[in-house]
């Protein structure tokens, strides 16, 4: 029978780690993940996992040594943030292209400088070309769901691509909630246990990432794209296996009140929760707003993020992070996404929450208001950012 127990984020994605019975974790503790990799050394000692755990000595060899373990059918489990996710960067192309499915639970955190602990979306954005698939949790219910979904997309034999799972450093990495755990037949039944078709076997001698000349470069990347291209449908896939089981389903594209809405308001994370209070007080207003929220991020879910939108005369997308230059991330390829369609709505963007900056539900009453004033009356800013001071 599953229990209601109270947890926080980051120990919601140890319990998932561990119902997976996960073989092999390498991690190095960086704020605000620690918790995760600490929990789960705790676990080992104790008893409570049969895994080996991997201690290293910075984030770049955390998976430096998950990439071997997945090379020899190990499944495998890492955690990180910010400056870490970046010290990692070089490897985790590595794990992308080698198809090693490695999971990895990443507390968003902002990066340097000025130092900061705390959470946006900075290092999201940062490895948003990696070809690893990233979902986005609201709560800590979800860190646990998608940690476990991770690991039955990602090993699929169709797919074979390591997945990240976002959640958002310290709103929900440190903060408890209810979350509900389930019997561990329930993710036996859901999950099978991981059997890699390319494992290195010393009786079988083969070579991982050899050198590659330009004559065969391009093709193997084009190979690349499609395979994570073609992975969209095991993701939906195993949302639609993990509902049918646990009784809670996840989509692509989350929709919220969006039935005859003229303004959606785009968000991902855990602030998805704070702007739903808003959308509830306008909507009782009798204001046609709704709110849809991308939970898959990478391979970017066009079909059914088109379909969501359809209809709107104004999208606001919330972006917690600045492509210098640019503006937000998320509103450059949501604008991009739509660019062929007709009609489409006018798209706005607006940047908040750096650094770990709280945002309340006055602050998303100015996003919402200042969108819509820049859909009607056009703004002369690059960018508008919302709460500075």
């Amino acid at each position: 029978m599953s229990r209601r127990v109270a947890l926080e984020a980051s120990h919601a994605a140890a319990e998932a780690a561990k119902m997976a019975d996960v073989d092999v974790i390498s991690a190095y503790p960086i704020t605000p993940q620690t918790h995760i990799p600490e929990r789960l050394a705790e676990m080992v000692a104790d008893g409570e996992l049969s895994a080996a755990y991997i201690p290293v000595e910075s984030e770049h060899s955390a998976m430096s040594a998950c990439l071997g373990a997945a090379a020899v059918g190990a499944r495998t489990f890492t955690a990180t943030a910010g400056q870490g996710l970046e010290l990692m960067h070089e490897v985790v192309y590595v794990a992308s292209s080698m198809r090693y499915p490695v999971v990895m639970t990443v507390c968003n955190r902002a990066l340097s400088a000025p130092l900061s602990v705390w959470g946006d979306h900075s290092d999201a954005m940062a490895v948003r070309d990696i070809g690893w698939i990233q979902v986005f949790c609201q709560n800590n219910q979800e860190a646990f769901d998608l940690t476990l979904w991770a690991f039955r997309v990602g090993e699929d034999p169709e797919v074979l691509l390591p997945v990240m799972v976002h959640l958002d450093g310290f709103t929900l990495s440190h903060v408890i909630e209810p979350v509900i755990l389930p019997e561990q037949s329930e993710v036996d039944s859901f999950l099978p246990r991981f059997q890699y078709p390319f494992a290195l076997n010393p009786d079988k001698p083969m070579t991982h990432g050899a050198f590659g000349p330009p004559e065969i470069y391009s093709e193997t990347k084009l190979a690349q794209e499609v395979a994570f291209r073609n992975s969209k449908g095991i993701i939906v896939q195993g949302w639609k296996e993990f509902g049918d089981i646990f009784g809670r389903y996840y989509h692509p594209v989350e929709e919220y009140e969006t039935e005859n809405a003229e303004t959606l308001l785009l968000t991902m994370g855990s602030f998805t929760e704070t702007a739903k209070i808003v959308i509830d007080e306008r909507r009782d207003k009798g204001e046609a707003i709704g709110l849809v929220s991308l939970r898959l991020w990478r391979p970017f879910p066009f079909e059914e993020f088109r379909q969501a939108v359809k209809g709107a005369k104004i999208l606001i997308v919330f972006d917690r992070c600045i492509s210098f230059g640019m503006g937000g991330p998320v509103f450059s390829e949501v604008r991009s996404a739509l660019y062929d369609e007709e009609p489409r709505p006018r798209v706005v963007g607006i940047i908040g929450g750096l650094g770990g900056r709280d945002m309340s539900e006055e602050d998303f009453e100015y996003v919402i208001n200042r969108g819509k004033e820049i859909a009607e009356k056009g703004s002369e800013k690059m960018i508008e950012t919302v709460g500075i001071r």
